[in-house]
């Protein structure tokens, strides 16, 4: 069984991955023995991640890469082919979410959210496929959302991208998977990261968020997740214990989409 679960000799190419949630998610492969690769747009943010990946004993390869960028994502992934091999496992996780109300957001913020966190998964997904196709293997990984199947007030560009997400997801899947190639999504909770941190300051007068105070009372796990809470999950769909698992999201939320909330 240990064998289902192994990655032992894959590259895994996880976006974002400088930290949170895809720092977890390739610390989790680097466990089970994969060559891990990552990206980000910051130089500074990379020396700060192959610093923390130093510290947890991973020799990561880091990246500076646009990921809405097609000319850039093909030379990472040309790059990542000559000095690591091709890539084996790719999770789309790199993306942002601006907290807008619709009838306030610009349209050029409306874009950057739709093109960092949906068309970039498309661009990634299109560079790795060749290989996969040809070795008739592969593993692609899209990091969903909540808001893949939920709408709440000052997210739209967020929750539609995740929808997009989801659809590119089921897809890739259903066009590809004849090549033994599966694409699946992992759909996080509420998520204690820096990103989600303005929603859990405590107020001025020591009381909780009431949006922390809100997650809470939806969640049957009544607590925030943690990165690490995702890191079974994303080994799962990487490994070949999900060969048959094929255009699905996994949703690691505590179990929010299940709950209608406790009567008043």
């Amino acid at each position: 069984m240990n064998d289902r679960f192994s990655l032992e000799g894959k590259v895994a190419l996880v976006t974002g991955a400088a930290y949170g949630i895809g720092f977890a998610i390739a610390q989790s492969y680097a466990m089970a023995g994969a060559k891990i690769a990552f990206n980000c747009r910051s130089r500074e943010h990379m020396e700060k991640a192959l610093e923390a990946y130093r510290a947890k004993g991973i020799a990561a390869k880091g990246y500076l890469c646009d990921v809405t960028d097609e000319t850039q994502v093909g030379e990472m992934i040309g790059d990542i082919r000559e000095h690591m091999g091709a890539v084996d496992i790719l999770v789309n996780n790199a993306g942002i979410i601006k907290r807008i109300p619709m009838t306030e957001m610009t349209v050029e913020d409306f874009r950057q959210v739709i093109d960092i966190d949906l068309n970039a998964a498309f661009i990634v997904s299109k560079a790795v496929l060749p290989d996969m196709i040809e070795r008739r293997r592969g593993k692609i990984i899209n990091v969903c959302s909540m808001m893949s199947e939920l709408g709440r007030e000052t997210v739209s560009a967020y929750a539609a991208a995740k929808g997009g997400l989801k659809m590119l997801t089921r897809n890739i899947a259903s066009e590809y998977g004849g090549y033994n190639i599966q694409c699946n999504g992992i759909g996080p909770g509420y998520i204690a990261t820096p990103q989600t941190a303005p929603l859990r300051e405590p107020q001025a007068d020591g009381s909780r968020h009431p949006f922390d105070s809100f997650i809470i009372s939806k969640t049957p796990a009544a607590r925030w997740g943690t990165p690490e809470d995702l890191m079974g999950p994303a080994l799962f769909l990487a490994s070949a214990a999900s060969d048959f698992v094929n255009g699905q999201i996994l949703y690691v939320d505590g179990g929010i989409l299940a709950y209608i909330g406790k009567q008043p």
